[in-house]
């Protein structure tokens, strides 16, 4: 077989239509996701909000996504992936052209929050769709895929959003919303209902054919019986988890450490004298690295065990942070955040993969949930704690931040091993269950 011929098939062959239509639908909203990215300018310039109030008004829709990422997962078991998809993007592109007409600041206030509830729905039911129509030995290239469109997906809004901005915000709010309308009629289109069937009688979940390799579709019985079955277990079943939570855990330190590129790294670029723009070129050049290097990630990780490539992936983040501590220039901050974007990239997919490998079938939006919690979480903690160990070490704060990420390495190391025996406990347990003649469960 050709290279190149070999490169793609390694890195996007043998994923379903499903998939790819889903896929189309993320890159889509993405690009056209760009009227938050300015929110905070439009209240100021276009609605009179004094800074304070404009904060208020974005930290409404931050507690918006708290609750719609948790509501997003309970949908996702109950309803089903595809109506929980269907119904938080319809009602985004409702509440974006309210947000472009709408004067009042209160209720602006209200529609922001509203939006964070909206646009934080979709996250857990992509997953757990994914999840249902992809086998699990095709995973990491999707999940690597996924963080390459999305990724693709922020820096065309990202260009697109500062031109827009200039011409017109009420065609920033419009366009937002018919790019998010076009995605749910994309999924609506091309996209079954993909939540697991589970029979009358007792066993695990099985998947009906179809012709792409996605399940087929459920009938409305089949649907009702399995979100029965989740909502018996619920949430408390995903919060008893030691084993997932310990990983939620740890992808916190990880989203910590990420998460210093956006709030704390532009402090400490100020403090030595750098500029905005020399920020914008430090997350351009992670941004780009992502878009031309991701595609090449599933070829160089796939042989290897995930926790020893989370481990790597981490450590690499925390020698990037590491480097801080000893540069004040462009060049050494442009250098550092080459090497933590590697190690960001080398931890995608697997993170991605044990969170799907760990999620029994019925409660498969619950735990994306709980795992996307992680991002607010880091979101909220990383400017709280990190601004003030800057004020109060110096350069020494990033040595900190390296540690942290040096534990979580040697943390994934001693937990990966529990985390194999489970996953390949429950893939034992669904082949027996299905009476043996399924697939034999993957090594």
């Amino acid at each position: 077989m050709p290279t190149g011929r070999r490169w793609w098939t390694d890195t996007a062959g043998g994923l379903p239509a499903t998939y790819w239509y889903l896929w189309t639908g993320l890159l889509i909203n993405r690009v056209g996701g760009f009227a938050v990215l300015f929110l905070s300018l439009y209240l100021s310039a276009q609605r009179g909000a004094s800074p304070a109030l404009a904060g208020l008004i974005l930290g409404g829709y931050g507690v918006g996504g708290v609750g719609g990422t948790l509501l997003g997962g309970v949908l996702t078991d109950r309803w089903g992936r595809r109506s929980t998809l269907l119904a938080a993007h319809f009602a985004t592109a409702v509440l974006l052209v309210a947000l472009a007409v709408t004067t009042e600041l209160r209720m602006v206030a209200g529609l922001a929050l509203l939006l964070g509830v909206a646009q934080s729905m979709p996250g857990p039911a992509f997953v757990a769709a994914i999840i249902d129509v992809v086998p699990a030995e095709r995973r990491s290239r999707a999940f690597n895929l996924q963080f390459w469109a999305f990724n693709l997906g922020m820096a065309g809004a990202s260009l697109l959003a500062g031109l827009l901005a200039e011409w017109s915000y009420l065609g920033l709010f419009l366009i937002d919303a018919a790019s998010t309308a076009l995605t749910g009629v994309l999924i609506a289109w091309k996209v079954p209902e993909t939540l697991p069937r589970r029979p009358a009688t007792a066993g695990p979940a099985t998947d009906g054919p179809a012709t792409d390799g996605a399940p087929a579709a459920r009938p409305a019985t089949d649907r009702r019986a399995a979100a029965g079955s989740a909502t018996r277990r619920g949430m408390p079943t995903v919060l008893a988890d030691r084993i997932f939570l310990a990983f939620v855990g740890l992808t916190l330190l990880q989203a910590l450490l990420y998460a210093q590129t956006s709030t704390i790294v532009p402090l400490a670029m100020r403090a030595d004298g750098l500029t905005p723009s020399d920020y914008g070129l430090v997350t351009a050049l992670g941004g780009t690295l992502i878009v031309l290097g991701q595609l090449f990630v599933p070829r160089l990780i796939d042989r290897h065990r995930k926790d020893r490539v989370l481990a790597v992936a981490v450590a690499v983040m925390a020698l990037g942070f590491a480097t801080l501590s000893l540069v004040d220039g462009l060049g050494g901050y442009l250098a550092a955040a080459a090497v933590w974007t590697v190690g960001s990239m080398l931890a995608a997919p697997p993170n991605a993969e044990i969170n799907s490998e760990l999620a029994p079938a019925g409660l498969r939006g619950r735990y994306q949930a709980v795992f996307f919690l992680t991002f607010p979480a880091a979101a909220f903690l990383a400017p709280a704690l990190g601004g003030a160990s800057l004020q109060a070490f110096g350069p020494v704060h990033w040595l900190i931040v390296a540690a942290v990420g040096i534990v979580a390495a040697v943390l994934h190391l001693a937990a990966g091993p529990s985390r194999e025996r489970r996953v390949r406990g429950m893939r034992t347990a669904e082949y027996v269950g299905a009476g043996g003649g399924g697939r034999r469960p993957s090594p």
